[in-house]
């Protein structure tokens, strides 16, 4: 019976993963969200709450996760933001929003 309980348990990690996946793609696609220089989501237009609050646990992810290498790299985690802006941006699909420094949104 345990075993059955952890299956479940882990089937339902994977697919709201990947849920959680689609919605983002599918919020990038739609032109609401986007990718910033210093590393996070932001919104191009007005959004849902539901898309607030996905924008909002992506970045606190993020968030974590750049100060795990700032602190393993021993850099300040403003450069680390910069480097991971400067890496979703390039990893954008064409025709999703991107906001360069010292810029406003525009298409990739």
């Amino acid at each position: 019976m345990k075993n059955i309980s952890k299956i479940f348990i882990v089937i339902a990690f994977l697919f709201s993963s990947q849920l959680f996946a689609s919605e983002l793609s599918s919020a990038k696609d739609s032109g609401l969200i986007g990718e910033q220089a210093n590393g996070y989501i932001g919104f191009v237009t007005s959004v849902s709450g539901d898309i607030k609050s996905l924008v909002k646990s992506v970045n606190a992810k993020r968030k974590a996760r750049y100060m795990e290498i700032a602190k393993g790299k021993k850099l300040p985690l403003s450069e680390v933001t910069k480097i991971g802006g400067a890496q979703t941006i390039a990893k954008t699909k064409r025709g999703n929003y991107i906001m360069r420094t010292g810029e406003g949104w525009t298409k990739k």
